[in-house]
C-alpha cells in the first residue's frame, strides 16, 4: 500500500510512522507532504530513521508537491492545521474577551477554525481525487473532524473522520479491567468532541457501571467533569464536554494564563531541535505531551480494515447518520463505534439516547450544520448566526462582538471574511 500523508512535516507524524513501523503495517510507500520543506526534511530523516530502526521494509520519503505526493496512493491522511499555532492561539484567546471559552475545536474559536479549513481541505481533496488510485480513502484527523468529514462528503469525496478519544478511552478501560484493548468494544457516540462512552463491553458484557463503581474519582478526574456529573450520566463524558458542562469556570482559569497553543509550540520547537540529532531513532519522550495520544494505532487500524486486512475490528469514526440517531437527518455526520471494511464503516446499534444528550447532540449539530454554510459561502451575517446558534454562546451581546473578533482574525486567512 502507497499511503500518502497530508500535513507530513507535523510533529505528530513521527507518531504516526511509529505506529506504521511498530503494528507490522503492510505499508510499502509511505509520502509525507508539506509546503513548509525546511521543517519537512527534518521529520522526514526522523521519520526515515524510526522506520529503519525497526527495520520495517517499506520506502518513506517527502515532498512539498501535493500532486506528485498523492499520485497512486491507497489512502490519504489528512492532518493539517490550516494558519499554525500562531492562528490556533488567536482562536484560544479572543473568544475569552467576550466571556467565552476559547477553545481550538468548539466555540467560537473552533468555529474561526473551520472557516480557515474547510476551504483548504476541499481544494486538497479534489487533487487527491484526480490522482489517487480510484476508490482511495481519504481519512481526516484534521479538526474540526465532524465538521470537516461532513464538508468532504457532501463534495462526494470517499471519506472518514477519525478521532483518538475513543481509542484513549478503549485503552484506560482496559487498563482498569485487566484485559487485552482489543476486547473492549465501546457504545461510543455523539458528535466529534461532543461524545460519551455509554458502555463498554468485554465478551457481550457491559463492564462501564464496574468501572464507575470502582474508580469513578479517576476517570472524572480524567475527563475534568464533576464526579456527580458522570454517576448521574452513568456514561463517561469525553473531555471536551468539559467545556460544556463547566464552561464558565474554564473561562475563569484561562483569563491570563498561557494558552494550551502557546504551550505546544514550546513543545513542537524542542520536539524539531531533538528529531535534528541523527543518533536519534525512536519518538521521544516529550511527544506524549504534544497530544494525541494512540492516533497511530487508531489511524493504522482503520486504514488497515479500510483495505480488507482486518474486518473484525471496530473503530470510533466520523460517518453519516443514516438513521442511526434518529433525531438528526439521514445526512448529518456523527461519530459512533463501527466495524469497518472495504465498503466502509458500517455502524454499530445505538441504544436510545436520553432527552439531555440527544438535546445537546441536536443543538451543537445546528451549530454546525451553519458552520459549514458560512466556511462554505462566507458572508458576516452567517458567521454570526452560527455563532448565535452554538450552545456556548447563543447570546446577541455575546455572538455580535465575537462575529467582528473572527472576521477581523481571519481577514489574512482566506477569502471568506468580507
Amino acid at each position: 500500500m502507497k499511503i500518502a500523508v497530508i500535513g507530513g512535516g507535523s510533529t505528530y507524524t513521527p507518531e504516526l510512522v511509529d505506529g506504521f513501523a511498530r503494528l507490522g503495517s503492510t505499508v510499502s510507500e509511505l509520502v509525507l507532504i508539506d509546503p513548509a520543506a525546511e521543517r519537512l526534511d527534518v521529520v522526514g530523516a526522523f521519520s526515515a530513521r524510526i522506520l529503519s530502526a525497526y527495520g520495517h521494509p517499506g520506502r518513506i520519503s517527502w515532498t512539498s508537491d501535493l500532486d506528485a505526493g498523492v499520485t497512486d496512493a491507497d489512502a490519504v491522511v489528512i492532518q493539517l492545521r490550516v494558519g499554525g499555532q500562531r492562528a490556533r492561539i488567536t482562536d484560544e484567546t479572543f473568544p475569552l474577551e467576550c466571556g467565552c471559552v476559547g477553545q481550538e475545536t468548539t466555540g467560537a474559536g473552533g468555529l474561526a477554525k473551520a472557516l480557515r479549513t474547510v476551504p483548504v481541505i476541499l481544494d486538497v481533496a479534489d487533487r487527491v481525487r484526480k490522482r489517487a488510485k480510484p476508490g482511495a480513502w481519504i481519512v481526516d484527523f484534521t479538526n474540526p473532524v465532524g465538521i470537516v468529514t461532513r464538508a468532504l462528503l457532501d463534495a462526494g469525496h470517499r471519506a472518514v473522520g477519525l478521532c483518538n478519544v475513543a481509542i484513549g478511552f478503549q485503552r484506560r478501560f482496559a487498563g482498569y479491567l485487566g484485559v487485552d484493548p482489543s476486547t473492549v468494544v465501546l457504545d461510543h457516540v455523539g458528535l466529534n468532541h461532543l461524545t460519551w462512552e455509554r458502555a463498554a463491553y468485554v465478551d457481550g458484557v457491559d463492564r462501564l457501571p464496574e468501572l464507575l463503581g470502582a474508580h469513578l474519582a479517576e476517570i472524572s478526574g480524567e475527563v475534568d467533569i464533576a464526579a456527580e456529573i458522570v454517576a448521574m450520566l452513568g456514561a463517561v463524558p469525553s473531555y471536551y464536554l468539559s467545556y460544556f458542562y463547566a464552561h464558565d469556570r474554564h473561562v475563569r482559569e484561562s483569563r491570563g494564563t498561557p494558552t494550551r497553543g502557546q504551550r505546544v509550540a514550546e513543545i513542537e520547537a524542542t520536539l524539531l531541535d531533538m528529531y535534528r540529532d541523527t543518533t536519534l531513532v525512536e519518538k521521544p519522550a516529550l511527544l506524549g505531551e504534544r497530544g494525541g495520544a494512540y492516533y497511530s494505532e487508531a489511524a493504522v487500524g482503520l486504514i488497515a480494515s479500510l483495505a480488507g486486512l482486518d474486518d473484525d475490528a471496530v473503530h470510533s469514526v466520523n460517518v453519516r447518520n443514516d438513521g442511526i440517531l434518529p433525531f438528526l437527518p439521514a445526512d448529518a455526520v456523527i461519530e459512533v463505534s463501527a466495524r469497518a471494511t472495504v465498503d466502509g464503516p458500517a455502524p454499530l446499534p445505538v441504544t436510545p439516547l436520553p432527552p439531555d444528550l440527544a438535546g445537546l447532540i441536536t443543538h451543537t449539530w445546528g451549530y454546525e450544520e451553519l458552520a459549514l454554510d458560512a466556511a462554505l459561502r462566507g458572508g458576516r451575517d452567517r458567521v454570526y448566526r452560527a455563532l448565535l446558534a452554538h450552545p456556548l454562546i447563543g447570546q446577541h451581546e455575546k455572538a455580535g462582538p465575537l462575529t467582528d473578533k473572527l472576521v477581523a482574525a481571519g481577514r489574512h486567512h482566506l477569502a471568506w471574511a468580507r
